[in-house]
């Protein structure tokens, strides 16, 4: 997705038939489809990421009505002022989770009671559209995030020996890595916040704690379909 932004960026025809952005759907319902041709996600995690696809989608209507952010280019393949490609980057995330959980082979211990992890997502969700006219509980749920994962740990096997850490340090190294890939995506004018309307300005940082939050969504999500309370688990 990240070399589909760039090089359409950069290399795109001016006065093409098709616009940018509608190529840019294909571009990505096409990556999805290779995904499950060469059996590189399974039907079930597709289910799961096509959930999160939704859930990106959704907020991305109701964010782009607010003036949080803009897809500043024309095109037919949209709905309001979103274009369909961006429900595939929020994919791009369930995917990557998907994936690395299984051919890492996650395991967890002290990881908390599932009803409390989906209890904090939904709490999570429903704050990216509440805070626009209520108090912004962001800080909260980071709060309630650290105490409910405060002794979990991921187990991992990158390559012959299990390697471990920290869920929550897991967590956060991959929210930087998407804030990193959100920079080149706004460099490349998928989409442009306010502040980068006169010119390419760095993301806030700020975002990064965005991120964090709804990654969590994505990982909650797809442990409906995995199994994360292998070894032992803390009493919440």
């Amino acid at each position: 997705m990240l070399v589909l932004l760039l090089a359409t960026h950069l290399w795109y025809p001016a006065g093409a038939p098709l616009a940018r952005y509608d190529a840019l759907v294909i571009g990505a319902a096409l990556i999805q489809a290779g995904m499950l041709a060469f059996r590189l996600e399974t039907h079930d995690e597709a289910w799961v990421i096509l959930a999160f696809h939704v859930v990106g989608t959704v907020m991305e209507f109701f964010k782009t009505a607010h003036g949080s952010w803009i897809y500043p280019e024309p095109s037919l393949l949209r709905v309001g002022g979103v274009p369909l490609f961006s429900g595939f980057m929020y994919a791009a995330v369930g995917s990557y989770i998907a994936r690395v959980w299984r051919i890492f082979a996650f395991r967890f211990t002290y990881y908390p009671a599932r009803w409390m992890t989906v209890a904090l997502a939904a709490g999570i969700y429903a704050n990216f559209f509440t805070h626009h006219w209520v108090y912004d509980l962001r800080w909260l749920l980071f709060a309630v995030t650290a105490v409910l994962f405060r002794r979990c740990r991921v187990h991992f096997t990158p390559w012959r020996a299990e390697r471990s850490m920290p869920l929550l340090v897991g967590w956060f190294l991959v929210a930087s890595f998407i804030w990193f890939a959100e920079n080149l995506g706004t460099f490349a004018r998928a989409w442009v916040y306010p502040a980068q309307r006169d010119g390419w300005a760095l993301v806030s940082p700020e975002k990064l704690g965005a991120w964090y939050l709804l990654m969590i969504i994505s990982f909650v999500l797809v442990s409906l379909i995995r199994n994360p309370t292998h070894g032992p688990r803390e009493s919440c």
